[in-house]
């Protein structure tokens, strides 16, 4: 969901929140207390520096396959023919990779999607659309392939490149079956990739994470950000328990959706609050002088939410397979836990005289 939608819900959760509240508003009470907010930039610089080289491991293991394509002149049933171990030694090489990038962006996409000077990179590497789909929150750029053609903002490159290497969207596959285990069944994940847009996808996230962790380095965190991305990120549960209802994890082989069919959306939710937990405690001292109670309120609040996802995702490890409407209950719950987090956090950002951006 792009921030602009984003900022849209929070003002109406914010409001609801306010509306049911009947906590009025503290003021300081001592001496103001100034944020350290270095913990939040050596956070994400530990982050973007794991997904350069993450998105290298990817990147490479991709021209690998890339390179054995363009030997055979591209064609795939050739390829596949005669070059079976290597193809599935370089594909599964760049689903490790890309197993392992992900996560790390995870963790620090609370900080860049809620973040203005660096929403971007969020919306093209993990939340923007494509341009055919939603023009309105779709990526910035379109993706030059090798072979001349250009797909015009296609979506986001964790997106594109997930269902290239694991054929989820049709138009990014070779026209060839390949059955990996010989078992005469075409299963989940069974196929190859169109070696031109796999390269040129792994070859954008790359960059993508080099500028990324090149605008981070030169980015000083302030106050408004600290804040404004937890009440940015903070209530977005619906959005991603209703990604987690239609993916592969709820839905199976029935699941139309392109992407979140790798890694459960539920690890994801973990993920993105463990970042936001890092954010909340350098503003906490903040918080603390103003209202003590409503600080460790707060952090609780944040703890149990991720707790409570954690515990989904247990049961969900261990087998179970939750049906869509008992995703929508679990996520509706979720929401309401994040905005009753979001409208304290708000509360506290106003009783600090903390400008939240638009």
């Amino acid at each position: 969901m792009a921030r602009q939608l984003r900022l849209a819900l929070l003002v109406v959760w914010i409001v609801l929140f306010s509306g049911c509240s009947a906590v009025t508003t503290p003021t300081p009470t001592t001496a103001p207390v100034t944020s350290n907010l270095s913990g939040i930039k050596d956070y994400l610089l530990g982050q973007t520096r794991a997904l350069v080289t993450a998105t290298a491991d990817l990147q490479t293991a991709s021209n690998r396959y890339y390179d054995l394509a363009q030997a055979t002149n591209f064609d795939y049933a050739s390829l596949w023919q005669n070059q079976q171990r290597e193809v599935i030694a370089a594909l599964n090489a760049a689903r490790e990779a890309w197993i392992t990038a992900s996560p790390i962006y995870e963790k620090m996409e609370g900080i860049v999607a809620g973040t203005p000077a660096l929403a971007q990179f969020d919306v093209d590497l993990d939340a923007g659309a494509a341009g055919s789909e939603d023009p309105e929150n779709a990526v910035s750029f379109d993706l030059v392939l090798p072979d001349g053609r250009t797909l015009p903002k296609p979506g986001n490159l964790f997106g594109v490149t997930e269902s290239t290497l694991w054929g989820t969207d049709p138009a990014f596959a070779a026209p060839v079956s390949a059955d990996w285990n010989g078992d005469g069944t075409i299963e989940f994940g069974e196929t190859l990739p169109d070696a031109n847009v796999l390269k040129a996808s792994a070859d954008l996230l790359a960059q993508m994470a080099n500028d990324l962790d090149s605008t981070a380095q030169n980015w000083t965190p302030t106050e408004s950000d600290a804040f404004t991305a937890l009440v940015v990120m903070v209530p977005t549960m619906s959005e991603y328990f209703a990604s987690w209802r239609d993916s592969r994890f709820v839905l199976g082989d029935a699941s139309t959706q392109r992407d979140f069919n790798v890694i459960s959306r539920l690890a994801d939710i973990q993920d993105i609050l463990s970042g936001l937990e890092v954010v909340y405690a350098q503003v906490r001292p903040r918080v603390e002088a103003v209202d003590p109670a409503q600080a460790e309120q707060i952090a609780t609040g944040l703890r149990d939410l991720r707790a409570f996802v954690a515990d989904i995702y247990t049961q969900e490890r261990n087998g179970r397979r939750f049906s869509p409407e008992e995703a929508d209950t679990l996520g509706a719950e979720a929401q309401n836990r994040a905005t009753a987090i979001t409208g304290q956090i708000s509360q506290m950002a106003g009783a600090l005289g903390v400008t939240l951006a638009e």
